[in-house]
């Protein structure tokens, strides 16, 4: 199921108390719905916070295509068109899209797809794709008039008059102060600036007999407005992958052994060389990208661990490294102007190592993960991801299964089932990091 924002669920516990003691279970009971109602408020303040959206519509007006989105509130805007493929992109504050039933419509004119969602702490984004060559022909903000909200519009007509320009709000509007913003979680700050990529020697043993944590650095793939895969059920892949990071965080924190950082741990997009730039940054001894595709012949289910090759395994491989490295152009970042050196590593003597690494542990992760689940044949398999690169940290790549597969979706919407994966991902890194320490004594 597709979720359109939070929400909030209170749930009572019943007691079944010896007579005598009802008094003290009403007080409790009191207490504990008093608590309940209190972290809802914290939640509604935040939201609060947050212009809604509650209509999306797409409409063909005579030589232009016009974008409608209503809000309760005014915001600012930055829009602006790109190339390769062609596409509009429409930077807003931070947006709660709370959509009516049906209020999310097909796309028409010149659209031939669209996305929404929060591309970074405090910046939601709007992504049009489009049939053709088109421009931004006006951007406006309506005022509330008989009975309507607040209006977003923006048309778009063909051609490539603007192309590279942006379109912005007057800085003369008036608006409500906001609220002051929720601190993000510290996560995300990294995922936010873009670090130098530093290329250290590829020795990074650790003091022997050290009780220090071991880092990992879990990935849950895509996120805000790149919503990955689509179920059958509806439900959307950069969900799943996020439940199921907080299933092996949990599962690693248990044991005592392990400090685990999420390159995200809400629904939020970033960018495929933040996540890499993350996981080197907090010094992670591996990093782990999670996610789930789907596949044209929905009979094929199975797991399957990917680790680091610019030559793919089989044609599969390369088709699904070939559509998560489009994760940045879904999300509307502008490529054009990256160096070939910037967007595709060199493979030097560091990563040739780390590469060893990684296949290392994905054979101990798949040794364990067949004991709970279901593989794909040739478990293993190698492809070129972007979210792989990382020079000198072992990194592995888990498609837990197809989403289009109706047996496969089924159990990884079981929060069960991501438990008993995350139980097995566990003991394959425990059985990993057990011959890093054996390597370094001997």
């Amino acid at each position: 199921m597709k979720t359109s924002g939070a929400r909030y669920r209170l749930m009572a516990l019943k007691l079944n108390p010896c007579p005598k003691f009802k008094p003290l279970a009403g007080r409790l009971a009191g207490l504990a719905l008093i608590g309940a109602l209190a972290l809802l408020a914290i939640g509604g303040d935040v939201r609060a916070q947050l212009a809604v959206a509650s209509d999306f519509r797409l409409g063909i007006h005579a030589q232009k295509t016009r974008l409608v989105i209503e809000l309760s509130a005014p915001v600012d805007y930055r829009a602006f068109a790109l190339a390769s493929p062609d596409r509009i992109v429409i930077d807003l504050p931070e947006i709660d899209w709370r959509m009516r039933p049906g209020s999310v419509r097909r796309a028409e004119g010149l659209v031939h797809g669209f996305r929404f969602g929060l591309v970074r702490p405090g910046t939601s984004r709007v992504v049009l794709d489009l049939k053709r060559p088109g421009y931004i022909k006006g951007a406006f903000l309506l005022p509330p008039r008989d009975g309507a909200m607040y209006r977003f519009v923006l048309d778009i007509a063909p051609g490539r008059q603007t192309l590279g320009k942006s379109i912005a709000s007057a800085p003369a509007v008036r608006r409500p102060k906001p609220a002051p913003k929720a601190r993000p979680a510290p996560q995300t700050k990294v995922s936010i600036s873009q670090p130098r990529l530093r290329f250290p020697s590829p020795s990074r043993k650790p003091y022997l007999g050290s009780t220090k944590r071991r880092v990992v650095v879990i990935d849950p793939g895509h996120g805000g407005i790149d919503p990955g895969a689509t179920g059958q059920s509806g439900i959307v892949e950069k969900n799943i992958t996020l439940a199921a990071a907080h299933a092996i965080k949990a599962r690693l924190v248990r044991t005592g052994r392990y400090k685990v950082l999420l390159t995200r741990d809400r629904d939020m997009f970033i960018q495929l060389r933040n996540r890499v730039a993350f996981a080197r940054d907090k010094g992670a001894e591996l990093f782990i990208s999670l996610h789930a595709d789907t596949i044209r012949n929905k009979n094929v289910r199975g797991l399957s661990v990917y680790t680091l090759s610019e030559r793919a395994s089989d044609k599969e491989a390369g088709e699904l490294a070939e559509r998560e490295n489009k994760a940045d152009l879904i999300a509307g970042i502008d490529l054009s102007s990256q160096a070939p050196g910037v967007t595709n590593i060199l493979i030097d003597l560091a990563q040739r190592e780390s590469m060893n690494e990684s296949a290392r542990a994905a054979g101990f992760l798949v040794t364990e993960l067949k004991r709970v689940t279901r593989l794909l044949r040739n478990t293993h398999r190698f492809a070129g991801f972007a979210v792989l690169k990382a020079p000198d940290v072992p990194s592995l790549l888990i498609e837990m299964g197809f989403l289009s597969n109706a047996r496969d979706e089924r159990s990884l919407r079981s929060a069960k089932y991501r438990r008993r994966l995350a139980g097995a991902v566990t003991k394959g890194i425990d059985r990993f990091f057990a011959r890093v320490e054996q390597a370094d004594r001997e």
